[in-house]
């Protein structure tokens, strides 16, 4: 029996296709190592998007080499794979093999070329590619990823996943509802929906407002999510489905990106900061309790204190519940490099301290005042600490209970009795229906 170890960094996409990975391997006698010094290949499986998560990757390379054996190998797979290709072989010379996010088909082949001595690399795109006679390998449990969208069209200055990922293209609509369906059949209720701009979604019959109707039409299925979307292609007929299609939960993470119409236009987003609020509000009277949040960049070549400015009070303004907030890194292959008026990387850490000071001090304020309130939670897994359990309402908000383990799966109506600014307690008001 072949043992295989994967190591994920990254988004949500890149976990689902470590699954998809294993489901690839799996049909050729592989089974998931838990250890590395258990397993026969290692794979990394990368993120390109910000500099200090590929550097991270290089010095995971060098820590997992001393698992090495005779015969062994050692592969780095995903979105940086794919950004350096070839190179990346003479970069880190005990790496063996390079294949990025459309050459997972290939990837027993390639193994066993470089179990041989023969260093391999596949980075080429495949724009019909979406694996859909290879079945995920995942671990079960009440939530799931389904990848709907590969790739991106949209060409965003900062951004390196058109390069990482190649051109959108979405599966069928029957498809993913079979994929839904049978983790349904085995007791997943919620499933979370991914593609690089997720609500452009478009199979050449059915847009994304009939994916969220199929979907949500399931049996089994409670809960509905996706990630991360575009705020222009909250279309009228997206939005009435998120309204009008009860396991859809009222949350969205809605990236901005800046607050400035300045800072936007260099980046290419398609949209200004009114644009932006408008999307928010049709979203907040379409869908009562919605919360939000969003991805925020600040120092992007060019940004002034002013522009800055802006981006702060759009986060006040917007009400935002919650933002993933950086600092510009420069990526090479994209446009933003070419821009002149780098931000010194004192003022950029600078102005993320404000920032993050500023969504912090807004979410907890918001925080305490959802205290007492009561939600359906769903219970996920064991928390880290404490022997109690971590669920999630629908507004996506965490909350630990005194559950046993065996809870994991099952709905319940809590009430929130204290948060810490980001995490709540609670204690169960009414247990529901059992799932798992």
């Amino acid at each position: 029996m072949k043992r295989i170890y994967i190591e994920t960094y990254g988004c949500q996409m890149n976990v689902a296709d470590s699954e998809l990975m294993l489901g690839v391997l799996g049909r050729e006698g592989y089974v998931r190592a838990d250890d590395p010094a258990e397993a026969d290949v290692m794979l990394v499986n990368t993120c390109a998007v910000r500099d200090n998560a590929e550097q991270r990757v290089i010095g995971r390379m060098g820590e997992l080499q001393r698992h090495k054996r005779p015969g062994d190998v050692l592969g780095v797979v995903g979105c940086m794979a794919q950004r350096l290709g070839p190179a990346l072989l003479e970069r880190v010379p005990r790496v063996d093999l390079v294949v990025g996010p459309d050459g997972y088909r290939n990837l027993a082949e390639l193994i066993g070329l470089a179990a041989q001595g023969q260093r391999t690399a596949d980075t080429s795109f495949r724009t019909w590619e979406h694996y859909e006679d290879v079945p995920p390998v995942r671990e079960t449990g009440p939530t799931a990823f389904v990848t709907v969208q590969r790739g991106c069209d949209y060409r965003c200055t900062f951004c390196i996943v058109p390069h990482t990922r190649g051109p959108e293209r979405s599966r069928r609509l029957g498809d993913v509802v079979r994929e839904v369906q049978s983790l349904a059949a085995l007791g997943t209720s919620e499933v979370t929906l991914l593609g690089q701009t997720v609500n452009s979604y478009h199979d050449g019959d059915h847009d994304f407002a009939d994916l969220l109707r199929s979907v949500g039409g399931v049996d089994g299925i409670r809960r509905i999510r996706f990630t991360s979307p575009y705020p222009t292609e909250f279309t009228a007929r997206v939005i009435e489905a998120m309204a009008t299609t009860p396991a859809v939960c009222e949350h969205v993470h809605l990236p901005v990106q800046s607050g400035s119409d300045a800072v936007l236009r260099r980046m290419l987003r398609r949209y200004t900061r009114g644009r932006y609020l408008a999307v928010v509000a049709a979203l907040r009277e379409a869908v009562p309790g919605i919360t939000f949040s969003t991805d925020i960049i600040v120092g992007f070549p060019g940004e002034t204190e002013a522009q800055f400015q802006e981006t702060l009070s759009l986060v006040t303004e917007a009400d935002l519940d919650d933002a993933y907030t950086f600092k510009y890194s420069v990526r090479e292959g994209t446009p933003a490099v070419r821009l002149k008026d780098h931000v010194p990387d004192n003022v950029a850490s600078e102005r993320l301290d404000r920032l993050i000071e500023t969504v912090r001090a807004q979410a907890r304020r918001k925080n305490i005042a959802r205290v007492g309130q009561t939600h359906e939670v769903l219970v996920e897994r064991p928390a880290r600490r404490g022997g109690l359990m971590l669920g999630r309402t629908r507004t996506n908000h965490l909350v630990l209970l005194d559950l046993p383990p065996t809870a994991a799966g099952e709905y319940h109506t809590c009430r929130l009795t204290g948060t810490t600014g980001s995490t709540f307690t609670g204690a169960v008001v009414t247990p529901t229906l059992a799932v798992l």
